[in-house]
């Protein structure tokens, strides 16, 4: 039993934040340490690193996950990019990593939810890129770190089971909303 549980975890994860503003230095990155915390709690023998920040770009966030699926990491984590404010007023950002999301992910899950601190729409994905899994959670500290001990609970049960995390993830921001 044991055996098996260990050959359907990760063994190499990547955590890719992304934003401008993350990319400048003018916001430090909190979330980063919070989310190895957790997905070392599923694997303590994993391997996780956290790249520098990536640009809110498709392109740019796009190549690399698929330049870290390529270098053998089977979970990728990105910070970020999911609020969609720019639907809502011009003068917000654009939000890109479920839309890159979308674009290269296959067996994937999603759902959006609106909310109330700022970040007024967020879309969590989760799916796959060959045999890497690859998911997002929000940028702002108290959602990421909800969202990601939720994906932790979830993995550890079902690690193939991605409409159950991703539904699990949802309800964890759900709550941190207070929608």
């Amino acid at each position: 039993m044991y055996e098996r549980e260990v050959a359907l975890m990760f063994t190499k994860a990547m955590i890719i934040p992304t934003g401008d503003e993350l990319a400048a230095g003018i916001v430090l990155d909190t979330d980063a340490p919070e989310i190895m915390k957790n997905l070392l709690a599923i694997n303590g023998s994993a391997e996780v690193v956290r790249i520098a920040p990536v640009i809110d770009k498709e392109e740019a966030i796009v190549s690399k996950i698929k330049e870290s699926a390529a270098n053998g990491y089977d979970l990728i984590v990105l910070i970020g990019g999911s609020g969609g404010g720019h639907r809502f007023s011009t003068t917000l950002g654009k939000d890109y990593t479920h839309s890159s999301l979308d674009m290269i992910l296959s067996d994937k899950q999603e759902g959006a939810l609106y909310g109330k601190n700022g970040h007024m729409w967020s879309k969590l994905v989760i799916g796959k890129l060959g045999d890497t899994l690859v998911f997002n959670v929000p940028g702002p500290y108290e959602e990421a770190t909800a969202t990601i001990k939720a994906f932790k609970d979830s993995y550890k049960k079902d690690s193939h089971n991605l409409e159950e995390i991703n539904k699990s993830m949802l309800e964890a921001l759900k709550a941190k909303y207070g929608a």
